[in-house]
């Protein structure tokens, strides 16, 4: 049988980050990947981004990471100053002169981009449009961020990982202990990034920006991101609105009110009315900061999860003013782990709402039963991804190491979430099938999911110049060596 010590797991990540390491230059300038994903995920100090020419700059989406030819992210959203947002392409690279160097000048395929980002300045002409520098401009130090690297990329479902013949016969116990060392560096990361941004916001702000954007999922993260962002311009002088007003405020800011009545569901449409009414009194205030519609996707979610319904259930959250106290208060009450989910539920599930519990969004016709406005799986994806890393950091940092504790346990014991297309395709690449009594648990899926972080993404398809099959191997033969000389 094959055991794992309990540093094995973080000691693999560290070989195979320092592996990558050595395709950086010998000064540590990072490779032009590495710049992407600090991209993508935007970790930065965002609120202080200034580009060469001296404009302020605020990224208010990353844009879609571009995987073919041409810039590398399409459809970014980016504020110059107080202009107006604008939508175009985005080029990393890690000098300046690439972009003439690397003939995007004259490439048609490059006429939409609006922002050169680069690693550091260079004496070399500069590009003819704007360009960051993103040198000094980190939230976090580079080597913090460099044992955070990964990508969010998926490789296709039907190739199967070289370790998956290795993995898929190993003892349960042995690929648990694996799985569980891998969650705890997943949840050691979220964290992280947690903390990096309260650097920043402070701990409330941060908290509310991670909740906004798990309630976007998959394809509105950073639409829902920017509005958290904005609630300090929208809780206004004048005091914490009403959940109608600050609701309103959000579906404007954010481009989600319907220009048109549907002139057949007259709820929807009273409702409408009501929003506009209110709206275009306080339009012109916020004209500056609002969203437009496109950078919005509507399809590929369950209807539940539309945009305008999540803002309804975050706008109580923020009137209510209590959230942060609220899962403190949740965390050091002493629960059995059977109702540790739902205590959370009553935490974050919000009022009836007498128009977002009967429908899903503003088009929608009247349901025929109300419906919560968070479900069990919802709240799992929350506690997950956001709620125990938030509060398991906080107490690592206050040094409350009894809170830090439950912190970890809730983590680890939390039922499983709802199956998804990446969690499918993580067992169908590592592990060859589905396994579905296996993953009991959260965390046991987030260390798979945290496996093929730290090692498929680095690799292609075809897991070449991938370490981990190796590292399993190696363990493997090490471990049954020892055993076979125990036995002598």
């Amino acid at each position: 049988m094959v055991s794992f010590p309990s540093v094995s797991y973080a000691q693999w990540r560290a070989q195979a980050l320092s592996v990558l390491l050595l395709r950086e230059s010998p000064d540590g300038t990072p490779t032009e990947r590495f710049l992407q994903t600090i991209w993508l995920h935007q970790r930065l100090r965002r609120d202080g981004l200034v580009t060469g020419d001296g404009r302020a700059i605020r990224i208010l989406h990353p844009g879609f990471w571009n995987h073919e030819a041409g810039p590398d992210f399409r459809d970014a959203l980016i504020q110059f100053n107080d202009d107006f947002p604008q939508t175009g392409d985005v080029e990393i690279d890690l000098h300046p002169s690439a972009w003439h160097g690397h003939g995007h000048d004259v490439n048609p395929a490059y006429r939409g981009v609006r922002l050169h980002v680069v690693w550091a300045p260079g004496s070399a002409k500069p590009a003819s449009l704007p360009t960051l520098v993103l040198q000094g401009q980190l939230d976090s130090p580079l080597d913090e961020l460099r044992h955070w690297l990964g990508v969010d990329t998926l490789l296709p479902d039907s190739m199967r990982g070289r370790c998956q013949p290795l993995l898929r016969d190993w003892p349960d116990a042995s690929l648990r202990e694996l799985l569980r060392q891998a969650a705890e560096v997943r949840l050691q990361r979220k964290g992280q990034e947690l903390a990096a941004r309260a650097r920043e916001v402070g701990w409330n702000q941060a908290l509310q920006e991670a909740l906004f954007a798990a309630l976007g999922y998959k394809h509105n993260v950073w639409p829902m991101r920017r509005l958290a962002e904005l609630l300090p311009q929208l809780l206004d002088s004048s005091g914490v609105p009403d959940r109608f007003q600050l609701h309103t405020r959000l579906l404007g800011v954010g481009g989600l009110l319907p220009a048109e009545l549907t002139r057949s569901r007259p709820t929807v449409d009273d409702y409408t009315r009501r929003a506009w009414d209110l709206w275009w009194r306080e339009k012109e205030t916020y004209d500056a900061i609002a969203l437009p519609e496109r950078i919005w996707r509507f399809h590929g979610f369950r209807p539940s999860n539309h945009p305008q319904r999540r803002l309804a259930l975050a706008a109580q959250w923020v009137v209510a003013g209590d959230l942060p106290q609220r899962l403190e208060s949740w965390l050091a009450a002493e629960l059995p782990p059977a109702r540790e989910p739902s205590k959370l539920m009553r935490v974050l599930q919000g009022q009836s709402d007498p128009f977002w519990s009967w429908h899903w969004n503003l088009h929608a016709r009247r349901l025929a039963r109300p419906q919560p406005l968070l479900g069990p799986q919802r709240v799992t994806d929350l506690a997950i991804n956001v709620i125990l890393p938030w509060l398991r950091m906080r107490a690592v940092i206050g040094a409350n190491h009894p809170l830090q504790q439950v912190a970890e346990q809730r983590y680890f014991d939390w039922p499983a979430a709802e199956d998804n297309a990446t969690l499918r395709l993580a067992r169908q690449r590592l592990l060859g099938g589905p396994r579905p009594r296996f993953f009991r648990t959260a965390a046991l899926q987030q260390g798979l999911l945290q496996i093929e972080r730290d090692f498929c993404q680095q690799s292609n398809a075809l897991c070449e110049h991938c370490p981990f099959p190796g590292l399993l191997d190696a363990y493997k033969d090490d471990h049954e060596c020892g055993a076979a000389r125990g036995s002598m």
